[in-house]
C-alpha cells in the first residue's frame, strides 16, 4: 500500500483514522502527538526561562515507551535552554532481566549526552524483587510490591533533583487499561487521584503537597506504534517481558481492549476521551478528601500520605519480617 500522505511505501495502516503511512509521515505523526500532548497539558510552564530553566526528570526503564519519549523529547528541547532533561533508571533486583535494560538506558543517555542515575531496591530498600516474590508476606502479586516501590524512588529522586516535572512512558494501551479498570470496578476515587495524578492539564488539577507533578506524554500514541517507532529509528531498546509479570486483572482488561480496537478501531481513544471527563468531573467532587491538608507525613521515611506509615515502607518492613 502507499502512504495517504504521499507515494512512498507504507509502512504500517492506523485502522482507528483510516490511514497508510510511509515511514516519514509515521514517524512524525507520533512525534506530532507527543509534542501536541506536551502544549496540552501545559508541561513547558511559562515562568520557565533560560536563566531559569525547568527540570524534567524521566523515568527510564530501558524499554520501548521510555526510550521512544526520552528520545523525542531530548530531540524537542536539545535546543530549548528552558528545559533540562534528567534520566533515573530503578533496578529492581531481578536477575537476567534488568542488567540488560540498564545497557541499553546507558547506551541511549551516552548518545544523548543526559545526565543519568541508576538507583536499586537493594541500595534503597534493602530488598530484591526476587526475594519478594519468594517470601511475599502480604499475598499479592509481583506487580504490587513493584510499582509502589518504584512510585516512591521516581517521586523521592524527583524532589532530590528539585525536578517541575516527572515524566513516565505510559501509552495509549496503558492508559485506556487503567481507564476501563477503575470503571469497572465502579471506582470513581480513583477516577478523581487519577485526574490529579498525571491526567489532567497542569492548570487544572489539584496540587498534592510535597508531590512532583507528573506527565505522561506518550499517552495518546497505542503501543504497537511505540514498538515500531523504536525499532525503525533503531533505537537501544531492551524488549524482554519481566519475568514476575502477573497482574491478572489488567491482563484481561488487555485482552478486552485489544479484541474490542480489532472490532472496533478508535475504542481506546474513545475511552480516554469520555474517561477524562469523567475523571475530571470525579475530581470536583473528591477536591476536598484528597486535599493538601489531609496529607501527613509518614512517620518512618516523611514521604507524604494519608496513613501514619506510607504503603512503602509498610510493605519494605513486611518483607524484611519475612526474611
Amino acid at each position: 500500500m502507499e502512504c495517504t500522505k504521499c507515494d512512498r511505501e507504507a509502512v504500517m495502516h492506523a485502522a482507528y483514522s483510516g490511514n497508510h503511512l510511509c515511514e516519514r509521515h509515521f514517524r512524525e505523526s507520533v512525534e506530532r502527538r507527543v509534542r501536541r500532548r506536551v502544549r496540552e497539558d501545559d508541561l513547558l510552564s511559562s515562568s520557565a526561562t533560560p536563566a531559569d530553566p525547568q527540570t524534567w526528570l524521566i523515568g527510564l526503564s530501558g524499554g520501548k515507551d521510555s526510550v521512544v519519549l526520552t528520545q523525542i523529547l531530548h530531540e524537542t528541547f536539545a535546543d530549548d535552554p528552558r528545559v533540562e532533561l534528567v534520566a533515573l533508571t530503578v533496578h529492581e533486583g531481578i536477575a537476567g532481566y534488568r542488567d540488560k535494560s540498564v545497557d541499553a538506558c546507558e547506551a541511549l543517555t551516552d548518545e544523548l549526552d543526559i545526565d543519568h542515575e541508576i538507583v536499586s531496591y537493594a541500595e534503597e530498600f534493602d530488598v530484591e524483587m526476587d526475594d519478594v516474590v519468594d517470601s511475599d508476606p502480604e499475598n499479592m502479586a509481583a506487580c504490587a510490591y513493584c510499582g509502589v516501590f518504584r512510585r516512591d524512588l521516581l517521586s523521592t529522586y524527583a524532589q532530590g533533583y528539585e525536578a517541575d516535572k516527572l515524566l513516565t512512558g505510559h501509552n495509549l494501551d496503558d492508559e485506556a487499561e487503567t481507564a476501563l479498570m477503575n470503571v469497572l470496578e465502579g471506582n470513581v476515587e480513583q477516577m478523581a487521584k487519577h485526574f490529579d495524578a498525571s491526567l489532567g492539564p497542569f492548570d487544572e488539577r489539584n496540587a498534592q503537597g510535597g508531590m512532583t507533578p507528573r506527565a505522561k506524554p506518550l499517552r495518546d500514541v497505542p503501543e504497537k506504534e511505540v514498538a515500531l517507532y523504536a525499532q525503525l529509528r533503531d533505537l537501544p531498546v531492551h524488549m524482554a517481558e519481566c519475568p514476575h509479570s502477573s497482574e491478572a486483572f489488567r491482563g484481561e482488561i488487555q485482552d478486552l481492549l485489544l479484541s474490542l480496537e480489532e472490532a472496533h478501531p478508535g475504542t481506546r481513544h474513545s475511552i480516554m476521551a469520555g474517561y477524562e471527563e469523567l475523571a475530571a468531573m470525579a475530581a470536583d467532587r473528591y477536591r476536598s478528601a484528597g486535599s493538601e491538608s489531609d496529607l501527613d507525613e509518614c512517620a518512618s521515611c516523611g514521604a507524604p500520605t494519608t496513613r501514619e506509615i506510607c504503603r512503602k515502607c509498610y510493605l519494605v518492613e513486611a518483607v524484611h519480617a519475612a526474611d
